[in-house]
Order: structure tokens, then C-alpha cells, then sequence
């Protein structure tokens, strides 16, 4: 799947770099030739329009343009013939008399003859004195301007052949970059099929275990249907475990499947944050005797920030009951939390086993836990610092971790007074 996908993106990387060369390359040799060409239309008119008789003979009406030997002026007749009025340069045009004879009025043209490139213009003859002496009976008709681009030619002529020798190379390369393109855009794509992959491939295993307890507990009490209830007691214990941790397991799926399709929304509002942490942490206390971990508390009163209550109180349950399962009995959980600046910080410190630092990145990762037989027996799933990370980061707040093993970790939140957009 994802080589077929490569190759399509290869290739329309590849028809994109090489539609807009072949644009681009078109523009500049198009704007080019119409430059070049311009300047030499422009004298060949300008002259053109310029020529006069007066008195039988070669002028100009006007001071003469910018000189450009490479023009030659002829006169066509009202009966056809065409002459040269500078005699000077006879040599140079005994063929020109043919190529000007194919010249229409009004029409600037470009013709090739003998290994060279014309390009000429024809006008009508503007003044009254239109009677050559040079040639009785010769009465003037058309003024026609001939010009050689030979140069301007070829100057085209090695644009177009260093274009289409770029192009072949750059065809080469637009298919490398397209390749090199695809497979960097791929990455991302390729990570998150990956990921979606083991998350399916994990949460399908986090459900078959409660489902299967639940089935084999339910199948063995069919077989003692003469059983009382407090015979079959520990079953119907284990069932209601099983259907909590399975409950707990499909709200978390659901958190995470919400928050990845951007429609998990948030209720702002003001928040006294400080009420939220004490009363979770009033909720821990029970956990003391049941761990036998000291639980302590130094929240600053009256914190306030516009967020969501809900989310902000699922956030410190989290928190805290991460630090209870991963602390010793005679360890200690610690909860702070105070205004620094333009934002709250909150701090939850435990004195538990620590993170090792190659997992230290990976906590916040979805059903990662790096003691997996403890978080079971605890009824982790893993999944919590992940949905804690979502919710700090939908209200435009950061979470470090400082652990070292064996003495304990602290989770270190930072969530701004001022009020969270979503993002």
C-alpha cells in the first residue's frame, strides 16, 4: 500500500515541478524572442516611415533612429518592381529583391533564404513626392525594410537547445526530488498508520482480557446453578472488577478517538483551580491507609484561570493516582501548587520506584507501562498520562517530568490564567 502510494505521489510531485519548468522556461523564451525581436521591428518601422524623395533622391524626413547596418531599405513600384535606393550596398542585396517581393503590407514577416533569416516589414509610401529618379517612370508605392537576425536567431537557437538539455536534467532531477518528496511526506503517514496499528492491535488485547474474565466467571457459575450468592461470591466480584476496568478502558478509548477526530470540545469557564486540587486531593486521603503512602498537600488559595472544570479535575485524579500506583508503602505523595507569572504550575511528586530514562520519553505514549505486570494488578491500562497530556495541551499548557530511578518522579504542569482557545 504505502509503495503505491509512493510511486502516485512520486509522480504527481514529479508533473507538478516539471509543469511549472516547462511554464516558466516557456515565459522566458517567449518574453526573450519578443524582446530581441522588438527592438529590430521598431527601427525597421521607424525607418521605414522615415524614408523620403524629396527632389528624386534618398532622405530621411526626420533625424534618422539609431543606426543598424544589418537594415536594408527597397522600393516597391505601383507596378511591382522592386529597387534599392543605396546603391552603396548592392553587393549585399542581390538577393533581396526576392525576399522583399514576398513582403505584405502592413505584416511584419520572417523569412529564411540562403542559410540566413529575414525579417522584413512593408509601408505605404508617405509623402507626395513619389517619383524615383533613379529609374524612369519608378513611382513609389511601398517603402519596404529588411533586416538579418541571424544573431538573434541563433542567440534563440542555443536558449532553446540549453532549455531542452536543462530540461532532461531537470526532468532527472524533479523525478529524484518527487521521489525523495514522497518518501519524506510518507514518513508521517507511514508513523501514523503504525501507530493507529498498534493502538487497534493493543486495545483489542486491554478488551479481551476483562471480556474473557467475565465470560469464564459467568460460564463457571452456569455450571453451579444450585450455588448461592455468597457462594459464588468471588465470581460475582471479579465480573464487577472486570466490567469497571473494561467501563474505565471504553471511556478512555473513547477521550482519545475524540480527541484525535478534534471533537472532544472543552467547557471554558472560570475555574478556581485551587478548589478543583483540593478536592480531588480530599478524595486521595482514603488512598493513604489502602497504600500506606503518606499523602501531603501545599496548594496556594483562591488560583483561578478560564478553563474546563471537568477536565482539569480527570486531570489531577490522573496525576495522583499515577503517583499512588508507582509508590512504595512508607513513600510519600506530594501536591503543590502555586501562580508563577502568567500561569499556574502544579506539581505532583512521588517518592516511588522512578522512570528509567530511556522510557522517560515514552510515558506519555498510549498503553505504555514500564512496569506492565504492577500497572495490571493496579488496573492500568495506560492510557492515562496520555489523556492527561491531551488535556493540558488543549488548554495551551505544557507537563515536564524529572525522575530518577529508584527515588521517585515529579510531574511539573503549566496551564496560562489567561483564557485557552482551542486548537
Amino acid at each position: 500500500m504505502f509503495k503505491s502510494t509512493s510511486r502516485r505521489l512520486t509522480i504527481l510531485n514529479s508533473l507538478v515541478f516539471l509543469l511549472i519548468f516547462v511554464a516558466f522556461t516557456s515565459i522566458l523564451y517567449g518574453y526573450l524572442a519578443l524582446r530581441l525581436f522588438d527592438k529590430v521591428d521598431n527601427a525597421m518601422q521607424s525607418q521605414a516611415n522615415l524614408f523620403n524623395l524629396p527632389q528624386g533622391r534618398f532622405a530621411l524626413a526626420a533625424p534618422p533612429p539609431p543606426f543598424d547596418p544589418r537594415i536594408f531599405m527597397l522600393l516597391r513600384s505601383s507596378d511591382g518592381r522592386i529597387i534599392n535606393p543605396t546603391p552603396f550596398r548592392i553587393d549585399e542585396t542581390e538577393d533581396i529583391a526576392k525576399i522583399a517581393a514576398l513582403a505584405t503590407t502592413g505584416e511584419i514577416q520572417t523569412k529564411e533564404y540562403q542559410n540566413h533569416v529575414y525579417r522584413m516589414i512593408s509601408v505605404p509610401y508617405q509623402y507626395e513626392n513619389n517619383l524615383y529618379n533613379g529609374d524612369g517612370g519608378f513611382l513609389v508605392q511601398e517603402v519596404i525594410a529588411v533586416s538579418i537576425v541571424d544573431s538573434e536567431i541563433e542567440l534563440l537557437n542555443n536558449l532553446l537547445w540549453i532549455t531542452v538539455g536543462g530540461g532532461i536534467i531537470s526532468v532527472i532531477s524533479i523525478i529524484l526530488a518527487g521521489y525523495f518528496l514522497a518518501g519524506r511526506a510518507m514518513v508521517p503517514i507511514r508513523a501514523a498508520w503504525e501507530k493507529q496499528q498498534q493502538f487497534v492491535s493493543e486495545a483489542s488485547h486491554e478488551l479481551r482480557s476483562p471480556i474473557t474474565g467475565i465470560y469464564n466467571n459467568a460460564e463457571l457459575m452456569l455450571r453451579h446453578p444450585k450455588h448461592t450468592i455468597e457462594e459464588e461470591g468471588h465470581r460475582i466480584n471479579t465480573i464487577m472488577k472486570e466490567s469497571k476496568r473494561m467501563t474505565k478502558l471504553i471511556s478512555s478509548l473513547l477521550t482519545l478517538a475524540r480527541s484525535d477526530a478534534n471533537k472532544a470540545e472543552l467547557q471554558l469557564a472560570p475555574v478556581n483551580i485551587s478548589e478543583v486540587i483540593h478536592t480531588v486531593v480530599q478524595g486521595f486521603e482514603v488512598m493513604e491507609e489502602v497504600y500506606r503512602v503518606n499523602l501531603t498537600w501545599n496548594i496556594q488559595p483562591n488560583l483561578e484561570l478560564i478553563a474546563d472544570k471537568e477536565r482539569l479535575h480527570q486531570l489531577m485524579v490522573i496525576l495522583i493516582d499515577n503517583a499512588f500506583k508507582y509508590t512504595h508503602a512508607g513513600g510519600q505523595v506530594h501536591v503543590c501548587s502555586s501562580q508563577s507569572e502568567k500561569n499556574v504550575v502544579i506539581t505532583v511528586q512521588d517518592t516511588g520506584c522512578g522512570i528509567s530514562p530511556e522510557n522517560l520519553s515514552h510515558i506519555f505514549d498510549r498503553f505504555f507501562r514500564e512496569d506492565k505486570a504492577r500497572s495490571r494488578e493496579s488496573g492500568g491500562i495506560g492510557l492515562g498520562l496520555a489523556i492527561a497530556k491531551w488535556i493540558i495541551e488543549k488548554h495551551r499548557g505544557q507537563i515536564r517530568v524529572e525522575s530518577k530511578l529508584g527515588k521517585g518522579t515529579k510531574f511539573i504542569v503549566s496551564i496560562p490564567v489567561t483564557k485557552s482557545k482551542e486548537s
